[in-house]
């Protein structure tokens, strides 16, 4: 079954690339890519670029990470796609095929009672139709405890209602062993779902849905260096935003455009989002005796010890109804367990809209 599984998502590549860190790279052609099995997609080809919202200045973005795969040289052909393999060890980190690649269902973000063992500390902006968001966010490698556990940082697009057809939009950067057969690197992801996590989407490119126009970018691999406590911080820009022609939710890394969720898979976000999140979030599993885990948010430090050792997302801005990026109105903040990881909000000329986050989970005030 794994292995017919195996041959139904990755697509034959025009060129195979391996990665130092042990990833395999193929580059597919963009048109037999895997997004294209969608039944509302087949026969599709890549759409072309779409303008970037009013106010985009491409002099701002920061991309100081890279991809191991690249910086040996090696690159995909024009007219492919490097689409990250899935391997048998991959799915035998899951309990069974069908929940590869998926989140397990959530509770609401900014629920004060964490659900599924899923934490946050997030800002978030509510009161308004939403077309996008935009961020830079510094990239770490936090500690993650177990297995089953995760630790991520991301840009959530939201509509619908929580736990019945609630649509997300999701990018940023998660260490994720289980996803990726025990490796702890930061790695560029993307996820979807239109039934709040029950049986659609999945992550990066393990379903069919997300379609890559980029061929300098593999979403799912990992992204290097990473920041250091007290010393340099490294960090990417992302920006996601709804096409005013065709609909559909592009995504932007650094300069380079990645690729697009359809409108096609969506219920409410065929339309707009309801809410737009910035911030970050963990599983804990709780240990044998009952007791938090020391899995970590950011660079696993709170957000009070302040820039260069907290983490950080700054140049907050969302996208409006017509097409322009805007600084966020009427913000909130939410962390449901302050004393394992808390967030902090502040404004600057330099910063605009930004906040620090994070923690280090398990420690005397978070039993």
């Amino acid at each position: 079954m794994i292995r017919a599984h195996l041959r139904k998502i990755n697509k034959p590549g025009m060129k195979t690339i391996k990665s130092p860190d042990g990833d395999i790279i193929d580059c597919v052609l963009s048109h037999q890519q895997l997004a294209f099995d969608h039944p509302e997609l087949k026969g599709q080809k890549p759409l072309d670029p779409p303008e970037r919202p009013r106010g985009y200045n491409s002099s701002n973005e920061t991309n100081e990470v890279f991809q191991p795969w690249s910086m040996s040289g090696e690159s995909c052909p024009e007219g492919t796609v490097p689409v990250r393999r899935v391997t048998e060890e991959d799915i035998l980190e899951f309990h069974n095929i069908s929940t590869f690649g998926r989140k397990t269902i959530e509770s609401s973000i900014t629920n004060d009672s964490p659900s599924n063992g899923h934490e946050y500390a997030i800002e978030y902006v509510s009161e308004n139709a939403f077309y996008g968001g935009k961020a830079n966010i510094n990239v770490w490698a936090p500690r993650v405890e177990l297995q089953t556990e995760f630790s991520l940082s991301q840009i959530w697009i939201v509509a619908g209602t929580d736990g019945v057809d609630l649509n997300t939009i999701e990018a940023g950067w998660q260490v994720h062993p289980q996803l990726y057969k025990g490796d702890r690197q930061p790695r560029l992801f993307t996820y979807w779902t239109k039934d709040g996590y029950k049986g659609t989407g999945c992550y990066n490119l393990i379903c069919p849905g997300f379609v890559q126009i980029s061929k300098k970018i593999a979403v799912g691999s990992a992204i290097t260096p990473v920041s250091s406590y007290g010393g340099h911080q490294f960090q990417i820009t992302l920006l996601i935003w709804k096409d005013p022609k065709n609909g559909n939710w592009w995504l932007q890394y650094g300069g380079e455009l990645v690729g697009y969720w359809p409108s096609v898979l969506f219920t409410h976000l065929k339309d707009h989002a309801t809410m737009v999140q910035f911030g970050g979030e963990i599983v804990n599993s709780r240990g044998l005796d009952g007791s938090h885990t020391s899995t970590q948010m950011g660079s696993g430090h709170f957000a009070e010890e302040g820039d260069g050792k907290a983490s950080f997302f700054r140049n907050l801005q969302v996208v409006d109804e017509g097409n322009s990026l805007v600084p966020p109105q009427n913000i909130k903040l939410s962390a449901q367990h302050p004393n394992c990881y808390d967030i902090k909000q502040g404004f600057s000329q330099n910063y605009g809209n930004y906040f620090n986050y994070g923690g280090p989970g398990k420690n005397p005030n978070c039993p």
